[in-house]
């Protein structure tokens, strides 16, 4: 991506239930564009996409719904309990994403935008973090982590923990990351340390960039 004067891609990543989308939204806030890989994902899997019909091949079309649709909570109920299964539906996905990911960060640079933030639950995996030139990962704990996910997802307290565990470690995270942003209190602690890694981060641009 240095091919890209004057653009910087910060990757934004963590453990599930953590609290992505928020700091997401702070950095939205703060004058950062957001790619979100999550939606992008979707977008490659939707009706008559050469990515869903990849995914069909090998797990059958039990998969999608009568009119063609994907089935998206059969799947993830498939996968998220079998690790092969995971690794196998993210080996077929995973390049369809990273396409088009990087087709949306040419397209916000040619629009002028020089602090693009990548929100991607599997930057690592992905290796999507090849193309950030800063990594942040937010942590929580996990009892914290698993009443969030059951009520976000309305999914019971055992998939929620399965999909914890499917998950990268948090020692991974910090040994991976240029900032960590813990979020164990109130909004307004993630806010306030949201805003201190936001500030770091366009002064590490500015004087790099600017200077």
């Amino acid at each position: 991506m240095n091919s890209l004067e004057g653009v910087m891609v910060v990757g934004l990543t963590g453990q599930t239930g953590a609290g992505k989308t928020t700091v997401c939204r702070i950095f939205s806030e703060n004058g950062f564009s957001i790619i979100n890989a999550d939606h992008v994902a979707r977008q490659v899997m939707e009706k008559g996409q050469p990515c869903l019909k990849e995914i069909c091949e090998f797990f059958g079309k039990d998969i999608l719904l009568e009119n063609g649709i994907l089935d998206r909570p059969k799947l993830a109920g498939l996968v998220f309990t079998d690790k092969k299964k995971l690794e196998l539906l993210n080996s077929i996905t995973y390049p369809y994403i990273t396409s088009e990911i990087l087709k949306t960060i040419r397209r916000l640079s040619f629009q002028g935008n020089k602090l693009i933030l990548l929100d991607a639950p599997t930057l690592f995996e992905s290796r999507a973090d090849d193309f950030c030139e800063l990594i942040i990962s937010v942590i929580s704990r996990d009892n914290l982590r698993l009443e969030r996910i059951v009520e976000r997802d309305k999914i019971s307290r055992e998939s929620a923990q399965y999909r914890m565990d499917s998950q990268l470690k948090e020692e991974f995270f910090r040994q991976n990351s240029d900032f960590i942003i813990k979020n164990n209190s109130d909004i307004n602690n993630l806010y306030e340390v949201t805003r201190e890694v936001t500030d770091k981060i366009k002064d590490y641009y500015n004087n790099k960039y600017k200077s």
